[in-house]
């Protein structure tokens, strides 16, 4: 079975109410290592998305997805905007005019979108940051993708942002802090835990292998 717009539409919102959910949370990591504003930007960036994309009807998933990027890169300050943006127009662009995807063409936009996430943040695997997150999931679903397991994504997804406790920050506000950044959860590692977490969680639903 592909994912159709309804299948995306349905995961945008549904990751727009855990940020509100969460906004606190993603705050206070924030706060601990990076500038506080993790969680505020977060949630004013995905509800301006949910308004969007609720009133408006899509032909494509590539259409969905720019839209999305495009509100993103345009209501969000800080370093989230960017780099959450960078992602899904890399997204939009690798799906392009596709009413419905495989799960080939989801791992593949996925990893256009890392590899964008990449060129903006300049950052790497190690980092502590949410390529921490990105890279471990994305591979798993391009090595699985004719069988991916969804509760397996959220697994990962949840103890590859728990690592990035133990991890020296390297990039961004955090790594001014050096080893006084050790012991705290990245908030970008954190937020895009709840990225993948809810796209497994409804795709678990329609997929049934």
């Amino acid at each position: 079975m592909e994912v159709g717009i309804v299948e995306v539409k349905l995961w945008l919102q549904k990751l727009n109410r855990k940020l509100q959910q969460e906004k606190e949370h993603l705050t206070d990591l924030d706060q601990a290592i990076g500038d506080g504003d993790h969680g505020l930007n977060m949630a004013r960036g995905f509800k301006e998305v949910s308004i969007k994309i609720e009133n408006t009807d899509y032909e494509t998933i590539g259409a969905l997805l720019k839209d999305t990027g495009m509100t993103l890169l345009t209501k969000v300050g800080g370093a989230s905007g960017p780099l959450y943006g960078t992602a899904f127009l890399k997204a939009a662009t690798s799906i392009g005019d596709k009413s419905s995807v495989t799960l080939t063409d989801l791992s593949e936009a996925l990893e256009a979108a890392l590899e964008g996430i990449k060129a903006r943040g300049k950052a790497n695997l190690l980092d502590k940051t949410m390529i921490d997150v990105w890279e471990p999931v994305i591979l798993y679903m391009k090595e699985n993708r004719e069988s991916i397991d969804w509760d397996e994504v959220i697994r990962l997804s949840n103890e590859k942002m728990e690592a990035t406790k133990e991890l020296e920050a390297r990039k961004g506000r955090a790594a001014y802090l050096g080893k006084r950044s050790i012991g705290h959860i990245d908030p970008g590692a954190a937020s895009s835990n709840y990225f993948f977490v809810e796209l497994a969680d409804v795709l678990k639903g329609v997929i049934k292998e």
